[in-house]
C-alpha cells in the first residue's frame, strides 16, 4: 500500500476513534439533545455519515458514490427505531465499508477515476473529499459532546496547560539525531 493511502487510512481511523471517545462520554440526552432547533444533534449526525460512508464506499471503483437508494434528506430526520443502539449499528456499518475500501486500494487505483452524482474524480481527489467531509462532521460531534458532557468531559486530546509536557514526552520517545 502506498505510503498516501496508509496515511488516508490512518486519518480516517483515527478521526473514527476521536468521534467514538467523544460520543461515549454522552448519555442519550446529549446524544439526541440540540441546543437549538436548527442545529443536528449527535445522532442526526452519526445517521447522516453512516448513510454517506455507506453510499459513497460500497463499490467505490466501479459505481457511483451516490447510490440510488441513499436517503440523504431522511439522515436528517430521526424516524421510528433510529434510537442510540440501531444508529450506532449504521455507524460502524458505515464506517467499516468505507475503512475496509480504503484498505483494498492500491497505489495502481490512485489516478483511477470514480464518480459521485456523476462527477468525475480521481481516487486522491475522492478520498481527500471524504476524508475532509468525515472530519468537518466529527469536530462538530466533538463540540456538541463537549458541551453536553460538561464536567463530566475528558479530553481527546492534550489537555489545557499539558502542551509543553506533551511535546517533551513526544520528543523523547521519537529522539532522531539529526547531525
Amino acid at each position: 500500500m502506498s505510503t498516501y493511502l496508509e496515511a488516508t487510512l490512518d486519518e480516517f481511523r483515527r478521526y473514527k476513534k476521536l468521534a467514538d471517545g467523544a460520543i461515549g462520554q454522552v448519555d442519550d440526552a446529549g446524544f439526541f439533545g440540540t441546543p437549538d432547533p436548527e442545529t443536528n444533534s449527535i445522532a442526526i449526525i452519526v445517521k447522516h455519515i453512516a448513510g454517506n460512508l455507506r453510499s459513497r464506499w460500497t463499490d467505490f471503483l466501479t459505481a457511483d458514490g451516490e447510490k440510488p437508494d441513499r436517503d440523504r434528506d431522511g439522515e436528517f430526520a430521526l424516524r421510528p427505531g433510529d434510537d442510540r443502539e440501531a444508529l450506532l449499528v449504521r455507524w460502524e456499518a458505515g464506517w467499516r465499508i468505507a475503512l475496509d475500501a480504503l484498505s483494498a486500494l492500491t497505489a495502481a487505483n490512485l489516478g483511477d477515476t470514480v464518480f459521485v452524482r456523476g462527477e468525475p474524480a480521481s481516487v486522491v481527489q475522492a478520498t481527500q473529499r471524504q476524508l475532509a467531509h468525515a472530519a468537518y462532521h466529527v469536530g462538530q460531534i466533538v463540540l456538541l459532546a463537549r458541551q453536553y458532557a460538561a464536567d463530566r468531559w475528558t479530553t481527546l486530546s492534550i489537555a489545557r496547560g499539558g502542551s509543553v509536557a506533551f511535546n517533551e514526552k513526544m520528543r523523547s520517545s521519537h529522539y532522531v539525531d539529526r547531525k
